[in-house]
């Protein structure tokens, strides 16, 4: 597997991560330690979770994927240093607000560790924008948790590009290490975010991207073709919004590119993303073992510049 360098950070992954979200939620801990088999035996190294995933799982109070991961990689007897583990701190776990605190990161981080049962996160990611808190306090934070070593790289997510830019600044004002990594929302129908600024001021500055909704909640699998394809599923009403002209647009593409190469159309979306100048790698999600045999041949997969070009005009905003 070709490995692909994080950005700055030091760390390397293949180009396609898996999506821990669905740990203690659509997933069991058997089908867990199954799909991360899978994953990793396909030569696959990098695993994406959060401390609150998934809280919003009635009885679920947080920290239920880094569990099951936790679990995986004492019973995988897979060697430390061949996995890359990145998790995020900052969203509400209690507190009643998004916080990036010192004071709670140090708090944070322990958890997190414990419920890995490691002694070290890959990539520890803040997670949503905290208004409240000061980019240095929290960088602060990132940093002395990498010279302790319980961190080896950090970074931000959701952040837009005059926030970075700001966290940059901060961070080159009072003398600490900026964040060396991004973890945005961009996929074939929702790139304005992303694609312009944001990912010109990633490739400028070399950060490494992980992008994540990478299939936008299923939607570019393209099993959903109507509000009634939605109804009962668990990203049903996550995906009704994608039911639009430009969705059905993107799912044409997406149809006429399967038709040429004989992939799936979440394979293609998945190598649109990995064929991007500014992205490391796209996270996407597996239920199943057969769902996941089919995203992990996305990283084979080469899309010609047609085929490129057919799906970002697809995609283009309207």
């Amino acid at each position: 597997m070709q490995l692909r360098s994080l950005g700055k950070t030091g760390l390397s992954i293949a180009p396609l991560v898996f999506g821990g979200n669905v740990f203690g939620w659509t997933a069991d801990e058997k089908t867990s330690f199954d799909l991360l088999d899978a994953f990793t035996g396909a030569g696959f190294n990098a695993i994406d979770t959060a401390d609150v995933y998934s809280r919003w799982v009635p009885g679920n109070e947080g920290g239920e994927s880094e569990v099951i991961i936790g679990k995986w990689l004492k019973r995988s007897g897979i060697a430390r240093d061949k996995v890359v583990i990145i998790t995020k701190v900052g969203s509400d776990m209690g507190q009643g607000r998004r916080d990036l605190r010192k004071s709670w990161i140090v708090e944070a981080v322990e958890n997190s560790l414990k419920r890995l049962q490691t002694d070290h996160i890959d990539l520890y990611l803040s997670h949503w924008p905290d208004p409240e808190t000061p980019y240095e306090e929290t960088l602060e934070a990132h940093a002395a948790l990498v010279k302790s070593g319980k961190v080896r790289a950090f970074g931000a997510s959701n952040l837009d590009a005059g926030q970075l830019q700001a966290s940059f600044d901060a961070a080159d004002k009072a003398g600490l290490p900026r964040y060396g990594a991004l973890q945005p929302e961009y996929n074939l129908y929702d790139r304005a975010d992303f694609e312009g600024a944001l990912a010109d001021l990633c490739h400028k500055e070399e950060i490494g991207v992980i992008t994540y909704y990478s299939l936008a909640s299923g939607f570019l699998t393209g099993k959903y073709r109507s509000a009634e394809d939605t109804k009962g599923k668990a990203r049903g009403e996550g995906v009704v919004h994608y039911l639009d002209e430009k969705g059905l647009r993107i799912l044409a593409a997406l149809d006429q590119v399967a038709a040429e190469t004989d992939a799936k159309p979440a394979e293609i979306a998945l190598a649109w993303l990995m064929a991007k100048p500014a992205v490391t790698a796209p996270i996407a999600s597996a239920t199943s073992l057969a769902q996941l045999a089919s995203l992990t041949k996305a990283a084979s997969l080469a899309l010609s510049p047609e085929q490129m070009a057919a799906l970002d005009a697809a995609g283009a905003s309207t």
